[in-house]
């Protein structure tokens, strides 16, 4: 599968350009503290309302390799996923059926943030760069081995169409989404 090679200097554009339009939602920069050990980041406070709002019952870890996409599922009773890359890059992806927005946020351990997805969005991910990506991510429910709150769609699903992405139209809208077209030109 190719892979798409991005700067950090582009991750940031990126998202800098992005306006995610799906209400709950929501992405917070971590603050990097850096010293000559290394670095410390928070990365939840229950103090940051505006992220988490949810409590917190189980996290997570995954580690996907370069071009892999996990995608689509999501969740009916009520679970909220809130993501952060570690290691590597993602391109974390959220569609809203009865809107057709499709937001997508770049993510990468470079460049930590948490963001907020809530799980009645159809999401997903792809590895961007040619690193695996580490994904630790933090839920409001317990995973329920007997009955998994998680719908699937295929990864290369033709019904979902964007009828925006970001709250824009382009070149990708209109169309079956394509996890391997460019997000910026």
């Amino acid at each position: 599968m190719p892979g798409l090679i991005c700067t950090q200097n582009d991750l940031r554009t990126l998202n800098a350009k992005a306006k995610v339009m799906l209400p709950g939602i929501v992405i917070r920069p971590l603050k990097r503290s850096a010293d000559e050990r290394g670095f410390f980041t928070e990365i939840m406070r229950a103090d940051w309302k505006e992220v988490i709002q949810d409590e917190v019952v189980q996290a997570n870890m995954s580690v996907s390799y370069p071009g892999m996409v996990r995608a689509w599922h999501r969740h009916e009773r009520g679970q909220v996923d809130h993501f952060l890359a570690v290691r590597g890059a993602l391109n974390i992806c959220a569609y809203d059926d009865e809107t057709g927005e499709l937001d997508e946020i770049i993510s990468a351990g470079d460049n930590p943030q948490m963001v907020r997805m809530p799980g009645h969005y159809w999401h997903g991910f792809r590895v961007v760069g040619n690193e695996p990506a580490t994904l630790v991510y933090f839920v409001n429910r317990l995973y329920d081995y007997s009955n998994p709150d998680e719908i699937r769609r295929p990864w290369n699903d033709p019904t979902i169409i964007p009828d925006s992405i970001n709250g824009k139209k382009d070149d990708r809208c209109g169309k079956p989404w394509d996890w391997f077209l460019p997000m910026f030109k």
